[in-house]
């Protein structure tokens, strides 16, 4: 029961990382975007003619994606911190299985130390009747 636990835990931290994975997608495509919109508007006013209009427009998309930008950050920032609660959950759920497993190696050795005093003794018990027979 412990192992399913621990194997839960890890496959939801696993599913936490795929989507930490998706948002830093989402960040550098929306970063990449930010950056071509900048170099389109310093072409804009670098330009012969220049386009009030189209100046404001590149600014204000840019402007849109900084503040895109930050909120992205933010979601992997939240995603992250919920990664390392998960990171401590496995943490404990793998002591809990390692804890369960030493004892029961503590109770097969003590087992088997019992099974070899009781094959011991009746070892000695027909040793005994046999010198009080023979």
């Amino acid at each position: 029961m412990r192992q399913r636990e621990l194997e839960k835990k890890q496959q939801e931290m696993a599913e936490i990382i795929k989507v930490i994975e998706e948002q830093q997608a989402k960040l550098d495509s929306i970063n990449n975007e930010k950056n071509q919109t900048e170099l389109n508007l310093e072409k804009l006013m670098n330009s012969e003619s220049i386009d009030v209009i189209m100046i404001n427009g590149h600014r204000n998309y840019s402007l849109k994606l900084v503040n895109d930008a930050r909120n992205q950050e933010a979601v992997i920032n939240r995603a992250k911190q919920l990664l390392e609660h998960k990171k401590q959950e496995v943490q404990e759920a793998y002591k809990k299985v390692k804890i369960l497993e030493k004892l029961k190696e503590k109770q097969e050795l003590q087992y088997m130390t019992n099974i070899e005093k009781l094959l011991a003794k009746e070892i000695d018990d027909i040793a005994v009747t046999r010198y009080k027979v023979g």
